[in-house]
């Protein structure tokens, strides 16, 4: 994992929520939807089959877990799991809770608007959430240290 950079657009739309096995969980900037993205830890990888076979299995196990813990804690109606990559190429996954009714439900999220920022209870709120259903632990406020997570 050494040469593993993240992407300057990544980091600044999204914060790193936890370090899985593979992947940061990232929260995207944007209250309009709950919205996070896996980004494997991985250098070099702009497509799903240029990971090894163990950690595109890994992938998806990864997002079958995100993707069902933000369905129980959002009750959303639809789970929608894209990788596009067209305007970022390194692999990220984008994971977003859908609900009838949400900002142009039901028609994809790109390019829909402005982002609005979470407020600071607000994105703490659904961390805490998320990562509680996932069985993940927030690092104390001020510290740097995301807990890894294994399956």
């Amino acid at each position: 994992m050494s040469d593993f950079v993240l992407d300057d657009r990544l980091a600044r739309d999204s914060d790193l929520m936890a370090e899985l096995e593979l992947c940061q969980l990232r929260m995207l900037k944007d209250s309009r939807w709950p919205w996070v993205m896996l980004v494997p830890q991985r250098g070099g990888i702009a497509e799903i089959f240029d990971l090894s076979p163990a950690d595109q299995a890994l992938l998806s196990q990864e997002t079958n877990r995100v993707a069902a813990a933000l369905k129980l804690v959002t009750g959303a109606k639809k789970i929608n799991i894209g990788a596009l990559g067209n305007v970022v190429s390194q692999l990220h996954v984008h994971i977003v809770a859908r609900n009838e009714g949400d900002p142009n439900w039901p028609g994809p999220i790109w390019g829909h608007g402005s982002a609005t920022p979470y407020s600071e209870t607000g994105a703490q709120d659904f961390c805490k959430a998320l990562l509680e259903a996932l069985s993940v632990s927030r690092p104390m406020h001020g510290t740097s240290h995301q807990k890894k997570v294994g399956n």
